[in-house]
C-alpha cells in the first residue's frame, strides 16, 4: 500500500471516530438521532462497496461506526481507548506489512492481480437495504441489555453483507456460513490453549498460525478472498473479547459467542434475501466452492 494511501486511511478512520464520539456525547439522550446518523454512515459505506469501490476503507469505517456507539454509550473512556487501539492497529499493520514485503519481496505471478470489482445494477437500493440490515442489528444491541456488549453480532453482520453474493447460489452461501463459523471456532480453540498455557509466545504462535491460514487466502486474487478476510476479522474479535473481556462479558462462554456468530450469519442471509433488490448475473459467475 502506498504511503499516501496508508496515511489517508489512518487519518480518515481517526477523524471518523473522533467526530462520531463527539456526536454521541452530544446526542446520548436522543437515540432516534443517533440511529439516523449511523444509518447514513452505513449507507455511504455500503454504497462505496456496491459501486465497486470496496477497498479496505469502507469496512474499517463500518467497524468504527459499529464498535464506538456500543462502547461509548457503555462507557465514554472505553470508546476512546478502543479508537486509539484501532488506529494504532492500522498503523502497525501497515508498517509490519511494509517490513514483511521488504524482507520477503513478492512481485506476484504473471497474470495475477486483484479480482475485478463487482458493480451492482442497483447500487443505491442495495446500499439502503444493507444499511437498514446493519442498523437493525446495531439497534438491537443498543436497546437490549442482553446484547449490549455483543460486538461480534453487528461486526459479523457487516462482514457478511460485504462478502455475500446471493447470486452465487445456496452452496456458496453455505460455504460462507462455514468459513465464518470456522473463524469463531478457531478463536475458541486458541483461547482454550492460551488458558491452559499462560504463555505470550504460545499465544503469538497460535494467532500467527490461524492468521496465515485465513490471511493467506484473503490476499489471493480470488472472489473468495473477502470471505476469508471476514472470517479473520471474526476470529480476532471473538478471541480479543475472550482474552480481554468487556465489562459485563467475562461470564460469557465461547459457546455463547459462537451462537452469536450463527445468529448474525442467519440474520444477514435472511434479511439480504428479503430486502436486497433482484439482480441478474452480468459478469462471469463466481466459483461455487470457496
Amino acid at each position: 500500500m502506498p504511503f499516501g494511501k496508508a496515511l489517508g486511511m489512518a487519518l480518515i478512520v481517526t477523524l471518523t471516530g473522533l467526530c462520531l464520539q463527539m456526536f454521541l456525547a452530544v446526542t446520548a439522550d436522543n437515540p432516534p438521532v443517533i440511529l439516523i446518523f449511523l444509518g447514513a454512515i452505513y449507507f455511504l459505506c455500503f454504497l462505496a462497496q456496491a459501486t465497486g469501490r470496496a477497498g479496505a476503507l469502507p469496512f474499517m469505517i463500518l467497524v468504527v461506526a459499529v464498535m464506538l456507539p456500543l462502547l461509548t454509550l457503555l462507557h465514554y473512556d472505553l470508546g476512546s481507548s478502543v479508537l486509539a487501539l484501532l488506529v494504532g492497529g492500522i498503523v502497525e499493520g501497515i508498517v509490519w506489512g511494509w517490513a514483511a514485503h521488504a524482507a520477503f519481496p513478492h512481485r506476484g505471478l504473471p497474470g495475477s492481480g486483484q479480482p475485478p470489482a463487482i458493480h451492482h445494477q442497483r447500487p443505491i437500493a442495495r446500499a439502503l437495504a444493507s444499511g437498514a440490515i446493519l442498523l437493525g442489528a446495531v439497534a438491537i444491541c443498543l436497546t437490549n441489555d442482553r446484547f449490549a456488549t455483543a460486538l461480534v453480532i453487528p461486526i459479523t453482520v457487516a462482514s457478511m453483507l460485504m462478502q455475500l453474493d446471493v447470486l452465487a447460489g445456496a452452496r456458496a452461501a453455505f460455504g460462507l456460513i462455514l468459513v465464518n463459523i470456522f473463524g469463531g471456532a478457531a478463536a475458541s480453540v486458541v483461547f482454550g490453549f492460551v488458558t491452559l498455557r499462560h504463555s505470550l509466545f504460545f499465544m503469538f504462535l497460535s494467532i500467527l498460525a490461524v492468521s496465515l491460514i485465513l490471511g493467506g487466502r484473503a490476499v489471493l486474487p480470488r472472489p473468495s478472498a473477502k470471505v476469508f478476510a471476514g472470517a479473520l476479522t471474526i476470529f480476532l474479535v471473538v478471541l480479543g473479547s475472550g482474552i480481554s473481556p468487556l465489562p459485563g462479558t467475562a461470564a460469557e462462554t465461547f459457546a455463547t459467542r459462537i451462537g452469536y456468530i450463527i445468529l448474525a450469519t442467519l440474520y444477514s442471509l435472511f434479511m439480504a434475501a428479503l430486502l436486497w433488490p433482484a439482480e441478474r448475473r452480468v459478469a462471469a459467475a463466481l466459483p461455487k466452492a470457496l
